[in-house]
């Protein structure tokens, strides 16, 4: 949200502003000081310092103790030392610096040496770096008693403790929720029983919120059910709890299951410290990089196949010893071809490697997770290969990465192709529509083909942001067929877990939302009425329109999720993790086994998996904290664009109603930045829309500006060292993540405002005839853009075994059709005789995949009959990178004649000779 927007109501509840947002409020504060001392006008900084002092709460630095020495600065009237210490704080506070100096804590600006009790030496005592974090505690005690109880946390702190954390202590279930969503650094929480339901703040969204959860009177303020919603929105946090009354009985509840561990009363305070810091050292442990730093620091002789290993050949040599220079002597040393003395093998991994990955899977939400060290494009055919064999039938999406498209070639998989819908304005697809998808499902199962159809096969989220339903489109399909495998491509999204907005949106967060909904004796009854009021032969027309429930008695669970770890956490380029939640697993398990050996590197990098190991731990830590600010970053950027007089002449972000059609946004959701939304509005429409947009990626338009997608690109790179990801005929698509700060922001927006003004300047200059070639070429790249071509269908030959409803066909004989050199043609691309078969036949079929970047996808498939329209739109494209056509030879087809080969029935097998007698 904007600041102007939040400055109308601020309130506890609004949790789209993040950590930026906080700075800003203790700067606003800062300066509403120095006004007061210098001025003598106090009334801002009241109102400043009152504001902020509601969710300061929820915070463990500055503390109830500074925030105190504020409050009573200002009673004084004391402006001077009000400005000095809000000056300190913020400073603190934007460096980070009060998590290792004890300084800071202190309300007098005299450094280290003037430190109050209430934060013993032990604090920044060790030489070594201590991880810093938040611990929230949950109790019914009198606010009165608050400073006493977290001085008496204080004291547990020693030396020898590998973390350190500060007390935040709430006294109610709201707040308690509240400091879970705006506080980042809590990453531990203890819930004593007493507290109350109510906040002593305003909090009106989040009480709509609270009322659809049933928690309406203070008897629904109990700690079990603070647990639960606790880990709902936050799933990475340990929990603990405190009990005076009967601990073997809670502690026996599986609904409890939810809490690290139970205590009675507060007999074992100390207890409770250690394993609060064991909990915090399960998820920092990484098992293989711990283990690949001690490796590298032992005395090792290598007589294996990999000279770099310890850096000898680097370091010795006169001709490359700058690239040791450049990277360091670990790098090196932690280099190895072996798989054991304290490493692992990634093919059959029995040791760390297996660990870090049953931890990545907790992370993840998912039963287990595989490494993969070539790239989410291995971790998709992997999955193919493994769950597809030759003759079944997946839905895709025509437009998903060619990793897919190559999967079913490598599986021998017929692909049964379904469309996103066009966004033909801006040259890209938005996402393929559960219409769609049922419609392919319901012919599948009218031509007495659903026993073959074993997949879904679809992206999310799209390159431009498009996310699914997730859970409505397994629900629907799974109430067709129960049993369907699903696969979702989730290359970009991987950081959405740690997000408590978009984790419903992803594969692992909608499948277990599936599994807790299948074991509640509800989903039988709601199903039941389901099927009474549809009767015994639904239409399929009836079937189309209504939100299909599955039996929840027949679904086999079957989720598999892809996730490119280096596109959205810190990991190194090609560093991807495979998710699974299949409870068939056991019976794929050899092949999926198979499917890796048939991928995977036997000599994947080491330094690769150590990063997967180190992301996992990040964001189990800290990844809560870094999403929020990527999201954050990604608001400043869209309201700075599309506000800015200047650049929003030529700029414009587009927003969720220009991404996604109206008909998709059932809630009536326009835009995260539209007047009046907020976080209820917005959870309303991350529940019901069939899509929503991520708001980390934004298609940035730039076609206004007289500039296609790639020539802007360009200037951006070269010109202002600004990089961005895909391009469009008329746009190009910035993404913010966990690496963005509020300075890349600034550097983007300024180039924008130049760029802007340089086009300003150009045209005031040019004159008519300068406007007049400007508006031509805007026209150009805005209105006359080629119509996006859906895919056709299959050649008869590579339909043999075909449905008459469903256009699946043998992707895999088309493909290998183009080795045949003398089955195969060229022809270029503005050849007449391209028209004239188009009209008078014979028919062109494609040899190969021809896919143009941008877009990015397949516009031709191996197999694939080829259209007036998918002609057009090659003949418009003026992109100069299209992998699988080359200009000077053209078009490369299928001869008539190859193709009445492929299509002859096979002779008949020769008869089996009978043994002799």
């Amino acid at each position: 949200m904007s600041k102007d927007a939040n400055s109308v109501e601020k309130r506890i509840d609004r949790f789209f502003s993040g950590p930026g947002a906080r700075a800003d409020d203790w700067r606003d504060l800062v300066e509403a000081a120095k006004v007061w001392a210098r001025v003598g006008n106090r009334a801002a900084y009241d109102a400043a310092l009152a504001e902020l002092s509601v969710t300061e709460e929820f915070h463990g630095y500055p503390g109830l103790h500074l925030m105190a020495v504020l409050r009573e600065s200002a009673a004084a009237g004391d402006g001077a030392t009000s400005f000095a210490l809000a000056t300190k704080i913020a400073q603190a506070l934007a460096t980070r610096s009060f998590r290792q100096h004890a300084g800071d804590w202190s309300a007098k600006d005299e450094g280290n040496g003037d430190v109050p009790e209430l934060v013993p030496p032990s604090f920044g005592g060790p030489t070594t770096r201590r991880p810093y974090f938040e611990t929230l505690i949950v109790t019914g005690v009198s606010s009165t008693q608050w400073p006493a109880l977290a001085a008496e946390w204080r004291k547990l702190r020693r030396p020898v403790d590998g973390f350190i954390y500060e007390p935040v202590i709430v006294g109610s279930l709201e707040d308690a929720f509240c400091a879970t969503m705006l506080n980042p650094d809590i990453a531990a929480v203890i819930i004593n029983e007493g507290f109350g339901l109510r906040s002593r703040h305003d909090a009106p969204v989040l009480r709509s919120i609270m009322a659809t959860a049933g928690l309406k009177d203070e008897a629904d303020a109990s700690a079990l059910r603070l647990a639960q919603i606790i880990k709902k929105v936050r799933p990475e946090l340990d929990l603990y709890m405190i009990s005076n009354r009967d601990v073997e009985e809670l502690a026996g509840n599986p609904e409890a299951n939810v809490v690290r561990r139970i205590f009675y009363s507060v007999e074992e305070l100390l207890e409770l410290h250690l394993s609060i810091l064991e909990g915090i050292q399960d998820r920092y442990d990484t098992p293989f990089f711990d283990n690949l730093k001690k490796y590298a620091q032992r005395p090792i002789g290598t007589f294996h196949a990999l000279p770099i290993a310890r850096g000898k050949s680097i370091f010795k040599s006169d001709w490359i010893r700058d690239m040791g220079e450049f990277y360091g002597p670990n790098l090196f040393l932690a280099e190895s071809s072996a798989t054991t003395g304290g490493l692992d093998s990634m093919l059959e991994p029995t040791g760390n490697i297996k660990k870090a990955q049953e931890k990545a899977a907790r992370a993840l939400g998912a039963d287990r997770v595989f490494f993969v060290t070539n790239g989410t494009s291995t971790s998709n055919k992997m999955a193919v290969q493994a769950l597809l064999a030759p003759g079944d039938i997946a839905i895709v999406d025509r437009n998903c990465h060619k990793s897919h498209h190559y999967g079913m070639v490598l599986a021998g998989a017929q692909p049964l192709y379904v469309e996103a819908f066009p966004m033909t304005e801006y040259s890209m697809y938005g996402a393929v529509p559960l219409k769609t998808i049922k419609q392919a499902l319901l012919n599948a199962k009218a031509d007495g083909r659903l026993d073959r159809v074993k997949m879904v096969d679809l992206t999310n989220c799209t390159f431009d942001g498009h996310i699914y339903n997730t859970r409505r489109v397994m629900e629907e399909c799974l109430a067709i067929r129960p049993d369907l495998i699903f696969l979702w491509d989730e290359a970009w999204f991987g950081f959405a877990r740690f997000s408590p907005f978009l984790r419903r949106r992803t594969a692992m967060g909608a499948a277990n939302e599936i599994e807790a909904w299948m074991h509640d004796p509800k989903s039988v009854v709601a199903y039941e009425k389901q099927q009474a009021e549809l009767g015994k032969n639904p239409s399929d027309e009836v079937l189309l329109k209504t939100r299909l429930i599955p039996d929840p008695r027949q679904i086999r669970l079957r989720v598999y999720q892809t996730n490119s770890t280096h596109k959205s956490m810190s990991a190194i380029r090609q560093g991807s993790m495979l998710s699974v939640k299949d409870v068939e697993f056991h019976t794929v398990e050899q092949q999926f086994k198979e499917a890796v050996f048939t991928h995977a590197s036997t000599s994947p990098n080491q330094q690769l998996i150590a990063s997967l190991d180190i992301s996992r731990r990040q964001m189990e830590l800290e990844g809560y904290g870094l999403v929020a600010n990527a999201i954050e970053i990604a608001f400043a950027i869209r309201h700075a664009v599309n506000n800015n007089p200047l650049i929003s002449k030529y700029f414009r972000v587009l927003g969720a109603d220009a991404m996604v059609p109206a008909q998709y946004r059932q809630s009536g959701f326009t835009d995260y930045l539209a007047a009046g939304v907020n976080w209820a509005n917005t959870l309303k429409s991350l529940d019901e829309d069939e899509f929503c947009l991520d708001p980390t990626r934004m298609t940035l338009v730039c076609g206004t500006a007289g500039y296609d997608g790639t020539q802007f690109k360009g200037i951006l790179a070269s010109d202002h060292n600004i990089q961005v990801n895909k391009t469009s005929r008329n746009s190009v698509l910035v993404q913010s993540n966990i690496n963005n700060t509020r300075s890349d922001v600034a550097h983007l927006i300024r180039v924008l405002a130049e760029i802007a003004g340089e086009i300003d300047r150009g045209l005031a200059q040019g004159g008519a005839n300068a406007r007049k070639t400007f508006e031509a070429r805007v026209t150009s790249l805005m209105k006359d853009v080629p119509d996006l071509p859906n895919f056709s269908h299959f050649h008869p030959s590579f339909r043999g075994d075909a449905g008459a409803k469903t256009n699946e066909g043998d992707i895999r004989t088309g493909f290998y059709a183009a080795y045949d050199v003398a089955g195969c043609e060229h022809i270029r691309l503005n050849d007449p005789e391209i028209d004239r078969r188009l009209k008078a036949g014979p028919e062109l079929v494609s040899a190969n995949f021809v896919i143009p970047y941008p877009p990015g996808f397949p516009i031709m498939v191996p197999g694939q009959v080829i259209t007036q329209e998918t002609i057009d739109f090659m003949r418009k494209l003026d992109v100069k990178e299209i992998h699988g056509y080359d200009a000077k030879e053209g078009l490369k087809l299928v001869r008539t004649e190859a193709l009445a080969k492929i299509g002859r029935p096979k002779p008949a097998a020769a008869p089996k000779l009978k043994a002799a007698s």
